[in-house]
C-alpha cells in the first residue's frame, strides 16, 4: 500500500495530462528523537522567544519576520504579507523539457519523491509517458508550486513508477571551480595507476544500501537500552591504524602484494694473496 501522498496534482506534457500524486521517498521519522527535559523535575521544557535587549518574553501576536539591512536595522515584515508573495498553485507539474538522463548533474539534486497515477484511469497514460522516457533515456524537467515555492523537479522512470527529484536553485549550489582551485593538476601512470586499478577491481561490487548500517543511531538505540536496564556504557575506542608514509608502499599493502623488497646484493668473494 502506498504511503500517504503529500501532493496531488496533474502531470502535463503539451496537451498530454495525468492524476498524479507525490509521496515522500526519504524520512527521518524513524531516527531516535529526543525532547529536552528540565534535569530536577523531569518535565519537558518549552522553548520561548526573548527580546535580545529588555529581556522579556515575546507573545506570538507581537512575533514578526525581518530581513537585516544593517546590524540592527531591519525591515518588518507581517505574515500576510508573506503569504501574499508566496505563488499560488496550479496543482500542475508541467513538463518543460526532456533531457538526456547522462547530462544530469546529481550535485544540485535535492530530496526525491515517488511519483505515481492518481487512480485507476490515470494508469495508462502514466504508463505512456513512463515507457517513453524509459525507451528513450530521458528524464523530464518539470516545474510546480510544491511547499509555497515554485520548484524544479527532475523525473525519471523507475520500475512501475517515477522518482520526482527537487532541484536545488543555481544560487544555492557552490560553485565546483572555487572548491577545487587550489588542488594541482596530478599525472598518475605506470605502476601506482596499475596498482589503483587493481585495488578498484578487487573491491568491485554492487550497491546494496542495507549493507551500510547508522552507527549512530545504533549507539543511541543501545545508550537508551542501557540506562532503561541500569547498565552503563563505556565509550568505544577509535580503532588504531597505521600511518603509512609512502603511497606506493600502500598501494601494495591493499593489494595484498606486501612491501617490494630490494634484492640483497651479494658480497665479492675475497681474494687470497698467493705466496711465491
Amino acid at each position: 500500500m502506498a504511503p500517504r501522498a503529500i501532493w496531488k496534482g496533474l502531470l502535463t506534457i503539451a496537451e498530454v495530462s495525468c492524476p498524479v500524486t507525490l509521496h515522500a521517498a526519504a524520512s527521518t521519522s524513524e531516527r531516535i528523537a529526543f525532547h529536552t527535559l528540565n534535569r530536577a523535575t523531569g518535565h519537558r521544557v518549552r522553548r520561548q522567544f526573548i527580546d535580545a535587549d529588555t529581556g522579556k518574553p515575546v507573545d506570538r501576536d507581537d512575533q514578526v519576520k525581518g530581513y537585516e539591512l544593517a546590524e540592527g536595522d531591519y525591515v518588518m515584515l507581517d505574515p500576510e504579507e508573506i503569504a501574499a508573495a508566496v505563488p499560488e498553485s496550479d496543482k500542475a507539474l508541467a513538463v518543460a523539457q526532456f533531457i538526456d538522463c547522462q547530462d544530469i548533474d546529481d550535485v544540485y539534486f535535492d530530496r526525491p519523491y515517488y511519483l505515481r497515477p492518481a487512480s485507476p484511469t490515470a494508469e495508462e497514460a502514466f504508463a505512456l509517458i513512463r515507457e517513453g522516457m524509459r525507451r528513450k533515456k530521458v528524464a523530464a524537467l518539470a516545474r510546480a508550486v510544491l511547499f509555497r515555492r515554485v520548484r524544479t523537479v527532475l523525473i525519471r522512470a523507475h520500475g512501475p513508477g517515477m522518482i520526482a527529484t527537487t532541484l536545488n536553485f543555481d544560487y544555492e549550489v557552490r560553485s565546483a571551480r572555487e572548491a577545487f582551485s587550489d588542488i594541482p593538476a596530478t599525472r598518475v601512470k605506470g605502476e601506482m595507476l596499475d596498482l589503483a586499478k587493481h585495488i578498484i577491481a578487487t573491491k568491485m561490487g554492487t550497491f546494496d544500501v542495507t549493507a551500510f548500517d547508522d552507527r549512530y543511531e545504533a549507539a543511541l538505540a543501545d545508550l537508551v537500552k542501557a540506562k532503561l536496564e541500569g547498565r552503563r556504557i563505556e565509550p568505544g575506542k577509535p580503532a588504531r591504524r597505521e600511518n603509512v608514509v609512502d603511497l606506493m608502499q600502500a598501494l601494495r599493502q591493499s593489494a595484498g602484494l606486501g612491501a617490494k623488497k630490494t634484492p640483497a646484493r651479494k658480497k665479492p668473494a675475497s681474494r687470497q694473496r698467493k705466496s711465491g
